[in-house]
């Protein structure tokens, strides 16, 4: 079972266009998973095939749209439809980075069934190179502001994408 670290960060004040925004409660939830395909291959799929995930997971990812941009560039807006918890799911995002070096993305929410709960909610991918043998390790951070205490920190939806991860290796390993 992966590990399950919650951390909690107080960020300094962001400056919004001439105005100083007003210093927040951000926590972060992540969890790394072990695969065997490349870190390249993976970041493909959510760089420029999030459309193709489904595929590997249809029971969790019923599909990904494009609603403008381009696949794999940063400003990008997709729409996810996904179940958690048993329950349909909706979530559009723009891309707000894309290393292809690092192999990582990063997708902000911007409407959907998240922002009933959390005031923001940014989810970053990482693939890393294994040092000690073939295959890498998938790095998830969630990175959110609850819209008030009573909201519970969204580990379910950590264990969501820990396990998408698994269906997404398991179906780039069999295309080898």
């Amino acid at each position: 079972m992966p590990s399950l670290n919650i951390k909690q960060t107080t960020p300094t004040s962001n400056i919004v266009g001439d105005t100083m925004a007003s210093s927040t409660l951000t926590v972060k939830l992540v969890a790394d998973v072990d695969i065997k395909a490349s870190p390249e291959q993976f970041h493909e799929m959510f760089a420029h095939k999030p459309h193709h995930v489904h595929h590997t997971c249809y029971d969790k990812i019923q599909g990904c749209d494009l609603h403008e941009g381009k696949w794999g560039k940063v400003g990008t807006i997709v729409h996810w439809s996904y179940v958690h918890d048993g329950k349909a799911k909706k979530a559009k995002e723009v891309v707000e980075a894309v290393d292809p070096d690092k192999n990582l993305i990063t997708f902000r929410v911007i409407e959907g069934d998240l922002m009933e709960e959390y005031k923001s909610f940014v989810a970053t991918i990482l693939v890393s190179p294994k040092s000690e043998d073939s295959g890498s390790v998938v790095h998830w951070t969630l990175e959110y502001e609850k819209l008030h205490d009573g909201i519970a920190h969204p580990e379910t939806l950590l264990q969501l994408v820990q396990d998408i991860s698994k269906d997404i290796d398991a179906h780039l390993i069999q295309a080898n």
